[in-house]
């Protein structure tokens, strides 16, 4: 029930007296009246239906000359009404009545009847048609608000965009009508999608192509999206979308040649495989310039995706907000994304809410995302009934007030009216909007499927009805818009294309012009194992060093850092200036500032990063008094600021996103942390889909960091482990880097040595916590300002000659293997730090190992045996005899009784340092 149909018992009297009230105090009255008068009805109208523009009574009463009925108060109820639910009758779906869903438009919902259609003379000057009886008023808000689009709008509380939106609806609307030229493009793309498909469906039956057949209006769309956006001051976008329809995109939108497509349906197609194995060709991604109808060049990028459908989006809005940083100089009107969503999946994927959540967030924002839902009213094989409780699959959109047009796929130019109306509010607000074009699926989830098996009775409607090109066709013809010669002139054409592209008459592809970041990535090249013998020199100069350390240890005049604070900035400057010894965050800020001093992007986020979950960043500080923050880094003199922000509490949308970031731009090093390693649990789909294979199934590098802290501590199951077997297990043909460190100068060196490679990996830090106050967790000055990082770290303390036991290790566990061997003097025990595990420092660790003639070889590790290390290491190095110490295999990460841990602990030091 609509929250203002109790108007319709209200007493003409006591709304009047109400109404004053709210003149001379608007909070005086309860909160659904003010609105009302504030916004819905008075408000929103402005008066305008008074010649003096002031709404003086809703009562049969006069002041002045102006007097205002309850009958007019009820149209106004009415008018409120269809604006608010006539989306629930408009007639937006081409194969099935729309289910009842109780809208309460009926005139007597509003104490009218039939008799007031034309004895009721309302002011309709809202509407834009003055002065009316009843009956044109209500035939006025049919023609817009249940005709084939469904405006979802008025929950948006914004009053600017919601005027612009309303008046957008009620007068566009009415007067949008194509040119001919307008409506001979939409039905030449609408002609192109509809062969393509027919033509792939023919020639090769049975294929998976995963086919737009039934939602081929979705290509007039994309294509209308592009040159409205030009027009609008759009130089590049990014679409992401899953499988559906994807050739057609390729071939109809971003000007893939036919050749290559048909080429790879043959079986022709013959891959780099030096770039890796590639994936289905309804994956991959692209990237090519065309011509919009103004005559601008627009860039295209289709990013790849995997059969995990929203797992994109994400990615999509780091690489825009990437894009958006380093080539359009912080315009996010440039550059826009679009994401194309399946209706099962945007109503089920929680990936959905997270990126939607990010829209509007400092750290996140890239200037509003166009969805547009190809709602095929079926997933796989389930009805929407059975997919989602909400009665759209759109209904994420009202977290952030994101407007939602539906729209019946069966016309064209009513989409194509929908998709520019989304370009104009996107360029205008700079926020997201949701299109839903509700279609069909002609086939099953892939066209070797069955789709009666489970729909019977809705794909008998769909075998019969026409396709989208068909309708629009026939509606033209009988407008007498386009005569019926021209179209079958058009499909003949495009027919014989096609078949020429089969016969191999060379497509000519369009030249492609690198951008400044693709340029920066094509002066990378692609790493070599003997790459990995040995890293890069990365240290810095005692003039950087300075530099980064007065900004890290200086505050400006008059901010009031609080008591905690002030303590650490001392111990802080005293690191630098006193002692010439860092600790990890000392180490680790030092990296950051001189990458930013180098000209490089720092951007680093993730759940409170900012301070750091164990509270030792400390890279914004907040005044006590004042709540301001200063970012110390951004103090440097640098042309690029530190990028730091705290995340929204998500994994899979954030990691996602720094992924995208990454993937954009090489000079930037991208990092994401997590409150505990195992949170990135919750982002397994990103590590397995996108981080660990993207140069050999995607064929794009990147650099982007995963810090991820872990350490048996006592902790629990859920704050140990950060489950490095599974980074591990995803490790080949140099694929990622996976770390676990146990200096700040080796993590600063790791970190700039991401950015000196000329080329790019991953990099899965394991990284520390209770080590980050550890007292011999420090490093000399010295090793900053020169040196490189070590994959392998050997023993100074034993004496080879005596020993008979190496504990080779890995992270923290190396410092209670340190407090043991110094505090019972074991120089017949060395101990040997692998600080990098994959790849597996092979030659450095053997060259090692042969000091120790003789000796046994133990793998020491605090995880249980089926986790960790082990497995891994077996395989890294099968020329070795090794013996494991550690936990027993077990199916918890770790005991959640600190009594219990510290005994496993102290067994796991002794059997280590057990006599032979």
């Amino acid at each position: 029930m609509d929250n203002y149909s109790y108007l319709s018992n209200a007493d003409p009297k006591a709304l009047e007296a109400l109404y004053q009230q709210f003149k001379n105090d608007p909070n005086s009255i309860d909160e659904g009246w003010k609105k009302f008068f504030e916004g819905f009805e008075f408000a929103q109208t402005e008066y305008s239906m008074l010649p003096d523009g002031q709404a003086s009574s809703t009562a049969q009463t006069t002041t002045g000359t102006n007097t205002v009925s309850d009958k007019e108060v009820q149209v106004r109820n009415l008018i409120h009404a269809y604006r608010t639910r006539a989306h629930l009758r408009s007639k937006t779906n081409p194969v099935r009545e729309r289910k009842d869903r109780k809208p309460i438009l009926d005139l007597a919902d509003f104490n009218l009847s039939e008799s007031d259609l034309d004895t009721q003379f309302i002011s309709g000057e809202e509407l834009g048609i003055g002065k009316a009886p009843l009956r044109k008023i209500i035939e006025t808000l049919k023609y817009i608000y249940e005709g084939t689009v469904g405006f979802e709008y008025m929950y948006v509380r914004d009053p600017e965009k919601l005027k612009w939106l309303r008046e957008k609806i009620e007068k566009d609307a009415l007067s949008f009508k194509p040119s001919h030229a307008q409506r001979e493009r939409i039905l030449s793309k609408l002609n192109e999608a509809v062969v393509f498909e027919n033509f792939l469906h023919t020639k090769y039956l049975g294929q998976k192509r995963f086919s737009l057949e039934g939602g081929e209006t979705t290509i007039a769309a994309l294509d209308a999206i592009i040159n409205k956006g030009a027009e609008l001051g759009v130089k590049e976008v990014m679409i992401g979308m899953a499988h559906r329809g994807r050739l057609n995109v390729l071939a109809n939108i971003m000007g893939k040649t036919y050749e290559q497509i048909f080429s790879e349906f043959e079986g022709n197609s013959t891959p780099d495989l030096t770039m890796g194995d590639g994936d289905v060709k309804y994956h991959m991604g692209f990237s090519s310039q065309i011509t919009a109808v103004n005559g601008e060049k627009v860039e295209l990028k289709l990013a790849p995706n995997p059969s995990h459908l929203e797992a994109v989006n994400p990615v999509v809005e780091g690489f825009v907000r990437a894009k958006g940083d380093e080539e359009y100089n912080r315009d996010r009107s440039k550059i826009l994304p679009i994401l194309i969503h399946g209706d099962a999946a945007v109503a089920a994927q929680g990936i959905v809410y997270e990126v939607t959540q990010m829209g509007n967030l400092e750290g996140y924002n890239t200037g509003g995302t166009i969805h547009f839902v190809i709602n095929n009213q079926v997933g796989f094989t389930t009805d929407f009934d059975d997919a989602r409780s909400s009665i759209y699959c759109t209904d994420v959109a009202k977290i952030i007030d994101a407007p939602v047009l539906h729209v019946n796929g069966d016309d064209p130019e009513a989409v194509v009216f929908c998709v520019q109306f989304a370009t104009e509010y996107r360029q205008k607000f700079g926020e997201d909007i949701f299109v839903d074009m509700v279609c069909y699926r002609r086939h099953g989830h892939n066209e070797s499927d069955e789709p009666k098996f489970t729909q019977p009775s809705l794909y008998n409607v769909i075998s019969k009805h026409p396709n989208p090109r068909e309708v629009y066709n026939k509606q033209l013809i009988e407008k007498g818009e386009i005569e019926a010669a021209l179209a079958k002139k058009l499909d003949k054409e495009f027919r014989a294309l096609l078949q020429d592209r089969l016969n191999l008459v060379k497509q000519k592809p369009l030249p492609y012009i690198y951008q400044p970041l693709e340029e920066e990535w094509r002066n990378l090249r692609r790493s070599k194992p003997e790459d990995f013998e040995q890293s890069p020199e990365t240290g810095i100069s005692n003039d950087t060093l300075k530099k980064v350390a007065d900004a890290l240890t200086t505050i400006p005049k008059g901010f009031k850092p609080l008591k905690q604070i002030e303590k650490q900035l001392k111990q802080r400057k005293d690191m630098f200036f006193k002692e010439k010894s860092l600790n990890w965050a000392a180490g680790e800020l030092l990296a950051y500032g001189s990458l930013l001093l180098d000209g490089k992007k720092v951007r680093l986020t993730g759940q409170d990063v900012q301070r750091g979950t164990f509270s030792h960043r400390h890279a914004v500080l907040h005044d006590a008094n004042t709540n301001e923050a200063y970012n110390s880094l951004n103090h440097l003199g640098a042309d690029n600021k530190f990028e730091i922000y705290n995340s929204l509490l998500s994994e899979f949308g954030v990691m996602g996103f720094e992924f995208g970031y990454a993937m954009a731009n090489p000079n930037a090093l991208t990092l994401w942390e997590g409150q505990f390693g195992d949170f990135a649990n919750g982002a397994q789909v990103m590590v397995d889909q996108f981080i660990s294979c993207s140069e050999t199934k995607w064929q794009r590098m990147n650099g982007m960091v995963l810090l991820l802290p872990h350490g048996y501590e006592g902790q629990g199951p859920e704050h140990s482990n950060a489950r490095p077997e599974r980074y591990l297990q995803l490790s080949a043909e140099y694929n990622m880097v996976v770390a676990n460190i146990t200096t700040p100068a080796n993590f600063f060196h790791a970190l700039r040595r991401q950015l000196t490679w000329e080329f790019r990996k991953p990099l899965v830090v394991m990284s520390p916590k209770s080590l980050l106050r550890h007292p011999k967790v420090v490093s000399p000055v010295e090793d900053f300002t020169s040196g490189r990082f070590q994959e392998v770290i050997g023993d100074d303390y034993a004496t080879a000659k005596s020993v008979k036991r190496v504990l080779l290790c890995s992270g923290k566990i190396y410092y209670d293997l340190l407090e043991r061997q110094e505090a019972d003097k074991r120089k017949d025990v060395a101990i040997v730090r692998v600080e990098q595990i994959q790849p597996f420092p092979t030659n450095q660790v053997n060259e090692i190992l042969s000091q120790y003639k003789g000796a046994e070889v133990f793998w020491v590790q605090e995880e249980p045996e089926n986790m960790g290390y082990w497995s891994f290491i077996l395989r890294a190095y099968k020329d070795k005899v090794l013996t494991l110490i550690s936990r027993k295999a077990s199916a918890s990460p770790a005991t959640g009784y600190a009594k219990v841990h510290a005994a496993e602990q102290e067994k796991l030091v002794d059997q280590a340092f057990a006599k032979n």
